[in-house]
């Protein structure tokens, strides 16, 4: 803040031991800590003040108005993403008309989404039955190996 350096602070304490003396010196630092921790608070206030103002005024929403306008490529960037929002969300049916060609296409497409979906949790099952179906094979033949293995070291 005053940008004060070791050697700085070091003359300040020198002179202040001369003039205050060595008695009272430390009531006179503590008095100096008081006063800047109660102009920091007020400076938190004020800042904090300022800060609450500036959003009832909606100054921030001007100031990123402003920062989108400075920087096209991220303009540009939430238009694409507002245009690939309205894309995605067209499987919708309900967003269009259900009398249009529009909506007919969006209600066929919402539905073979559907079906696509039914098709996939289905071939997902039955590939988890097909490889339990294999751990159990290969657990029965090693548990059969363990037995056969140990019924032989028992009669010998």
């Amino acid at each position: 803040m005053f940008d004060l350096g070791w050697t700085e602070l070091l003359v300040i304490g020198v002179v202040a031991l001369i003039v205050v003396g060595p008695k009272d010196l430390p009531v006179l630092f503590r008095n100096v800590g008081r006063f800047v921790g109660k102009a920091r608070g007020m400076a938190r206030e004020f800042s904090r003040a300022m800060h609450d103002a500036a959003d009832e005024a909606g100054v921030n929403d001007v100031a990123k108005g402003l920062k989108a306008a400075t920087n096209p490529v991220s303009s540009a960037m939430d238009g694409l993403k507002d245009a690939a929002r309205d894309l995605t969300s067209g499987m919708d049916p309900t967003k269009y008309d259900p009398d249009s060609e529009t909506g007919k296409l969006a209600a066929d497409r919402a539905e073979s989404a559907r079906k696509i979906q039914a098709a996939t949790a289905r071939a997902a099952a039955d590939r988890k039955a097909r490889e339990a179906e294999d751990a159990l094979k290969k657990a029965e033949e090693a548990e059969a190996s363990l037995a056969a293995g140990t019924g032989q070291d028992k009669t010998t």
